[in-house]
């Protein structure tokens, strides 16, 4: 006959074995493994998104040699907008350049000599980016 405190006795020992077999050391062991492994894959993937991006070439030197246009000098809008744009930023860009020297030269970074030869060629450079933007403006304008 079974009393009512062994029945107890019986169904605590029952519930005690169900909790260790839930939570078998083994297998958490190996979920914790599982779940580290992700979580550096995640991290990785995250950190390295931007090193993977295509890159676009961030060199916008103009050349500044007479383009060869289509056949027939017809050269489209899109051309034309994207050609002056280029020489917009080409132009800018030159400025910036050229007040970048005048600074060194003011901050005794450069010598005069050096300074003349450089301005020279950076204003020279610049002049014949507004020359060609010149050409590209419509002539009734």
């Amino acid at each position: 006959m079974c009393t009512r405190a062994h029945a107890r006795a019986l169904c605590a020992a029952w519930r005690a074995s169900d909790a260790r077999a839930a939570c078998d050391p083994d297998g958490v062991g190996f979920l914790v493994v599982i779940l580290t492994l992700v979580l550096i894959g995640l991290v990785a993937a995250v950190v390295s998104a931007p090193l993977r991006r295509t890159r676009k070439p961030a060199d916008a030197r103009l050349v500044l040699e007479d383009d060869a246009g289509p056949p027939g000098g017809e050269v489209s809008a899109a051309s034309e907008a994207s050609t002056r744009d280029e020489l917009e930023a080409a132009r800018e860009a030159k400025y910036r350049e050229i007040r970048d020297t005048e600074l060194d030269f003011r901050t005794g970074k450069l010598s005069r000599e050096d300074y003349q030869a450089i301005d020279a060629d950076l204003r020279a450079e610049a002049i014949e980016i507004l020359n060609r933007l010149e050409e590209l403006r419509p002539r009734d304008a």
